[in-house]
């Protein structure tokens, strides 16, 4: 009964690290390089757009201009 107590106090002790860890990571602000981010740089190619077709065919097309436009 007393490694029970004892497990159930170490997985306690454990979330609380974790939950301490992910709120100090969500006060770190992101880091600003000055340049324009990764998705902007994507978006001034101007890769052909998605329309969320259901035919498989039509989706590994798209999936080739894409990698052809990058």
């Amino acid at each position: 009964m007393q490694g029970l107590v004892q497990a159930m106090q170490t997985q306690a002790h454990t979330q609380a690290a974790l939950q301490a860890q992910l709120e100090a990571q969500a006060q770190v602000p992101a880091q600003d390089h000055g340049g324009p981010s990764i998705m902007e740089g994507f978006k001034r190619m101007l890769p052909p757009s998605f329309k969320g077709e259901s035919d498989p065919l039509l989706d590994e097309s798209w999936m080739r201009e894409i990698e052809y436009t990058v």
